[in-house]
């Protein structure tokens, strides 16, 4: 995976870019920084940070990775209780305010900051991670840290409520679907901390929640690919029933086209008198879910599917 590029800076903060005559005083622009740019919403309630950091339950030996430092508010609470903290930023004036507010203090020392896209920036080695996650960044930020090994103890992240809400959701609710099941067949996902949209500079225009996310020790032993794929499937229409999912047109002949990939890697012929219709509502009966919905199905009842299909 290519490495952030991290770059070398003087504290001397560029200018501030001149307000546009269109801007309305009640934009969200941040008057300082242009976090539009990136998604960022500075969190300046710093009674919110503490109960991040709380909720983290730091120990004096962790090294933590915090993605979206902003100027710092999270970080320094950090430093105060962890070992090391690596701060991965792509705003480069960001990451510079967060340099400045520990420089010449004992948390100096404490502190990496690596400039870049935390998307395709390698990961240090972390024991915990903590982020104000940039909104464009959320899915990903969840999936690279569960595919990270060695496996980290916890993460405490704060998204857009809405977001949070799908990664908690259970079976037969509104908000159950790929993401849902995606995550908590690696984790354990428990929403902790409500956010007022007024927490933050320049406010959002939604709320937010945080969560705290604790991998599966050990991961079960399904690869992530595979799963995903069966679920872009059955999820396509939740309410729908899976076989009805299964027998789309396209679905159909992507399959089809895989199975005879897949036949002729393994040196075997292709059964052309067995279509692969008949082959997935075999596979159906045999788990006794052709009528199901994935709106009400569990991650067990998705597991059952995996080695079959």
């Amino acid at each position: 995976m290519p490495r952030a590029t991290t770059e070398k800076f003087s504290r001397a903060h560029q200018p501030a870019p001149k307000k546009k005559e269109s801007q309305a005083s009640g934009s969200i622009t941040n008057p300082i920084f242009n976090t539009a740019r990136f998604g960022q919403h500075i969190l300046k309630s710093t009674a919110t940070a503490q109960k991040i950091v709380d909720a983290a339950n730091l120990k004096p030996t962790d090294k933590v990775m915090e993605v979206g430092p902003g100027t710092g508010n999270l970080t320094v609470k950090i430093l105060e209780k962890a070992k090391h903290v690596t701060a991965i930023e792509m705003d480069p004036r960001m990451a510079a305010e967060v340099i400045k507010r520990v420089q010449g203090t004992p948390e100096q020392r404490k502190l990496e900051v690596i400039i870049g896209d935390f998307v395709k920036a390698d990961m240090p080695y972390f024991d915990v991670c903590i982020s104000n996650t940039p909104y464009q960044i959320s899915s990903p930020l969840v999936f690279r840290l569960l595919s990270h090994r060695p496996l980290f103890r916890v993460a405490i992240l704060m998204f857009q409520r809405e977001f949070a809400l799908r990664l908690i959701a259970r079976p037969g609710t509104a908000l159950w679907s790929r993401l849902s099941a995606n995550v908590q067949l690696y984790a354990k996902v428990d929403n902790i901390i409500n956010v007022s949209r007024n927490d933050f500079r320049p406010p959002p225009q939604v709320e937010s929640s945080v969560i705290r996310l604790v991998p599966l020790d050990p991961p079960p032993p399904v690869k992530f690919e595979e799963f995903d794929g069966m679920n872009r499937i059955i999820f396509s229409r939740p309410n729908k029933t899976v076989r009805g999912n299964f027998q789309a047109k396209g679905v159909m002949k992507m399959l089809e086209q895989n199975r005879s990939t897949w036949l002729s890697l393994q040196g075997m012929p292709v059964d052309d008198d067995k279509p692969i219709s008949k082959i997935v509502d075999d596979v159906l009966a045999e788990l006794g879910h052709t009528e199901s919905r994935a709106a009400k199905m569990d991650i067990d009842d998705l597991l059952k599917y995996a080695p079959l299909f």
